[in-house]
């Protein structure tokens, strides 16, 4: 892949990560394997040998998070005495297990401070429930969810729908979701696959287009977003709009990493084609246009979820529908299993042969007509004074 694909070590360096010799010196001088450094980042291994080999770097927020990681690597370690982990802790602590930590982990770790009631004694802080995680997480991640799928979809209804069906599956399964290493990326995919689903094409709304956007260059934008394949638009949105890299693109995609970057080519071709800015910038800097001009468009109306509490609220309230329903359903199977038994034969009847035809037997046609010879004899029999019982007796001499 060239520049339009990936962004060269140095452009990385003046970024603020190190090259990647540095990045595996550090990870090597602190004894972690790629598979702890992947676990802290929210990334795979694989990634992480590509980063370190200087085939790809991070972007977006991995970015953003192996940088801290690096910094806390590099940073010098603290002293016994200031190695008590605090809310507002050194970015460079570590953790029981013996693994740096990144300031935003250790923050996120560490516990907050009591509160003091008024005789000074120290109160114990509630703890958050699933409830307010799952608030978290959806106020974090909904909004730039519902502008991703209406880029994807350029339905403002559909965009909107897919957040919120993608919310209420994983409050659904939350302990699934909560222990998932990145759950924006567990939502954002089961969004992505509603929200392209081929069979949206057969509602009657779906008949209609939605208002356009106001601005003609957002319109240019979401038209030529619209007319890329699925595959080249999903993955576009993962790479420039998003931010994840390659190897995580392709991952979600699921596709190969050169799969995922032919089709980033094809589609920085195709774009480029239809928007005249992004035609005239050189290809290394097409996926910083793209998130900009991704982050720029309005819609035509406002892209605003519902609140959290409404959507955990819908989400059980279908559960309990379809709990009711499934009880609904094996009551009847259980009612018309019990009638079976009541009234099935307990014995077993041999049916009846059939009927086998016989050969060789005259058919049954009534008394044969007398002929006149059989006539003659007949009458004379009737007529002879003898007939009778009497003709058979003997007679006396």
């Amino acid at each position: 892949m060239t520049g339009n694909v990936e962004t060269t070590s140095s452009s990385a360096s003046e970024l603020g990560l190190p090259a990647p010799e540095e990045r595996r010196r550090l990870r090597e001088a602190a004894n972690l394997t790629h598979e702890q450094v992947a676990e802290a980042v929210g990334v795979t291994a694989t990634t992480v040998r590509s980063w370190e080999t200087g085939r790809t770097d991070p972007r977006g927020r991995n970015r953003e998070a192996y940088a801290a990681f690096l910094t806390a690597l590099a940073a010098p370690a603290t002293a016994p005495e200031q190695a008590d982990t605090t809310s507002d802790g050194p970015a460079g602590t570590t953790s029981e297990a013996g693994t740096p930590r990144t300031a935003q982990t250790a923050a996120a770790d560490a516990p907050a401070a009591p509160a003091e009631d008024s005789a000074g004694v120290p109160a114990e802080a509630p703890a958050r429930g699933p409830a307010a995680d799952f608030d978290a997480l959806y106020d974090h991640a909904a909004p730039a969810l519902a502008r991703q799928t209406y880029l994807l979809t350029g339905r403002r209804t559909l965009a909107l729908k897919a957040v919120e069906r993608a919310f209420t599956r994983a409050w659904a399964r939350w302990p699934e979701v909560a222990t998932d290493p990145d759950p924006v990326g567990w939502v954002r995919a089961v969004a992505y696959d509603y929200a392209l689903s081929p069979w949206h094409r057969f509602r009657r709304a779906h008949r209609r287009q939605d208002a356009r956007p106001a601005d003609p260059a957002d319109r240019i934008l979401l038209d030529a977003v619209l007319a890329l394949p699925k595959r080249h638009r999903r993955t576009v949105m993962l790479y420039d709009g998003v931010g994840l890299d390659l190897p995580d693109t392709a991952a979600e995609t699921e596709a190969s990493t050169p799969t995922a970057g032919i089709r980033l080519v094809h589609a920085h071709a195709d774009l480029a084609d239809r928007i005249p800015e992004l035609a005239e910038v050189p290809p290394e800097k097409q996926s910083a246009l793209l998130r900009d001009l991704f982050t720029a468009l309005r819609p035509a109306a406002p892209l605003a979820p519902r609140p959290a509490a409404a959507v955990r609220g819908a989400g059980e309230r279908r559960v309990r529908l379809w709990s009711r329903g499934a009880l609904g359903l094996t009551a009847v199977i259980a009612t018309a299993t019990g009638y079976t038994a009541v009234t099935a034969a307990d014995h077993y009847e041999p049916p009846q042969a059939p009927g086998q035809s016989v050969s060789g037997v005259p058919p049954l046609s009534g008394p044969q007509q007398l002929t006149a010879r059989s006539r003659q004899l007949h009458d004379k029999l009737r007529a002879d004074p003898e007939a009778g019982p009497a003709r058979i007796a003997p007679k006396s001499e």
